[in-house]
């Protein structure tokens, strides 16, 4: 929902919903996704919120908007240098789940399929994410047309009980289709690989917020190992607001612990797909 984010593995954000059906980040025991926090905030002040979370609202337009923002490729980003010279990436649905049941397969192909697919919107790479990839998973069937290849696919992924989402996220597109993973937040040790060898990139990050759940530094070092060992690029986000190693509490001044300059340095992994890399060529 801005041309200029702080998320670090992209530039922009645009949301053709907003609010969620709920998931394990927001529930009747927990209520810590801070999209859902935001809403709380902001939703009944702001027209450009839904009304309250879980009322999942259409807000169509931005997409087409967001299609229009200048291309980046080429272009340095000073804050970013491990975008230097890519297109530009925007991220669907950081303040939502456009996925969620409310939101009907003719909207998603209106909204999302044909602005991406536009001479503006070709320009750019699109990231859509989705705790839901069964439904997306529906919606590429019901296409009946190829899933877009600047268009990218990704589910979330908190803990291992959840890699039970990965079989979805296979459904969708085809084998051309660039699929991948957000480990984020990530609340217990999870291994990847029975499933990295279909996957072509990883982000990872620990919870950040005054009720996040602990994120050992070691899990990164898990997952950069499964990574590598298989040839699937890596990106680490940021390691949370309370990270642990050994047993002992790090401090680190960015409160998400997303600066990696404050980092060990064979942490300091960001890297990309190779279909996006062909791409700056």
């Amino acid at each position: 929902m801005t041309k200029n984010t702080a998320i670090q593995w992209c530039d922009s954000t645009e949301n053709p919903t907003m609010g969620c059906d709920g998931c394990e980040l927001w529930h009747d025991q927990r209520r810590t996704c801070y999209a859902g926090v935001l809403h709380r905030r902001f939703g009944k002040n702001s027209t450009g919120y839904a009304p309250k979370f879980e009322q999942v609202t259409q807000f169509p337009g931005r997409m087409l908007r967001a299609s229009r923002w200048s291309d980046h490729s080429g272009r340095n980003r000073d804050s970013k240098p491990w975008l230097n010279g890519m297109p530009r990436l925007i991220f669907v649905s950081d303040m939502s789940d456009a996925l969620s049941h409310a939101v009907s397969f003719e909207y998603l192909r209106e909204e999302v399929i044909e602005n991406v697919v536009s001479d503006h919107g070709r320009r750019h790479c699109w990231l859509w994410l989705t705790k839901r990839p069964h439904r997306m998973a529906e919606f590429s069937r019901w296409l009946e047309r190829p899933w877009p290849s600047n268009l990218w696919i990704a589910t979330s992924i908190t803990t291992q009980n959840s890699t039970s989402r990965i079989k979805h996220l296979m459904e969708v597109g085809d084998e051309t289709t660039t699929r991948f993973l957000s480990v984020e937040p990530q609340w217990e040790a999870i291994d990847l690989e029975p499933w990295l060898s279909r996957i072509d990139w990883v982000i990872q990050g620990g919870e950040s917020g005054v009720s996040a759940r602990a994120f050992q530094e070691e899990w990164s070092e898990s997952l950069i190992s499964q990574c590598n060992a298989i040839g699937v690029p890596y990106f680490l986000k940021q390691l949370g607001s309370k990270v642990y190693r050994g047993g002992q509490k790090l401090r680190f001044e960015h409160s998400h612990g997303g600066n990696w300059d404050e980092w060990p340095e064979h942490l300091r992994v960001r890297q990309f797909p190779k279909t996006m890399l062909a791409r700056t060529q």
